[in-house]
């Protein structure tokens, strides 16, 4: 790609200060060495060039995302549903999976499935959503209340950071 700028402020392969010099100037200083000047910041006014090996600027840039990339988690949104009507062995197991997803630093949506006639005791759902947070304690962050959506009551659940 080429320089459009007729001025740069240019940077040793030292990583030294030259200044402000003619394009052409730091072509043929970067030809002499034989290495490649490269654009580093063009938004700047005027441009900032660097002499140094282009082959291994990109490879350090790929090396840089590389790594970047490594330190980046990814965060999950899991699911648990719950039924209106459940037995209590079956609550506190699937509390214990919330409480689980939570510690891998995941999001959880808790969920109710109203079927049949159980779609006339909502007030069931919002207890035990309810009964949820409060198992949960202060571990987590409520980001979404309870509310109903069609035949479905959920909320959502974040861990505390």
């Amino acid at each position: 790609m080429e320089i459009r700028a007729k001025e740069v402020r240019l940077i040793d392969s030292d990583g030294t200060q030259v200044g402000i010099v003619p394009v052409e100037t730091a072509m043929s200083i970067a030809a002499e060495r034989g290495l490649d000047l490269v654009e580093v910041a063009p938004e700047a006014k005027p441009p900032v060039c660097k002499i140094m090996d282009y082959g291994k600027y990109k490879y350090e840039q790929a090396k840089r995302t590389q790594v970047a990339k490594k330190k980046q988690t990814v965060i999950q949104v899991k699911e648990v549903k719950f039924r209106p009507k459940i037995e209590e062995h079956d609550f506190q197991f699937k509390v214990r999976n919330v409480k689980k997803f939570l510690d891998q630093k995941n999001r959880v949506k808790v969920t109710i499935m109203f079927r049949g006639r159980e779609f006339a005791f909502t007030e069931l759902g919002y207890k035990l959503l309810g009964r949820v947070i409060e198992e949960l304690g202060d571990q987590i962050i409520v980001e979404q209340m309870p509310k109903m959506e069609g035949r479905t009551m959920g909320m959502l659940l974040a861990p505390k950071t």
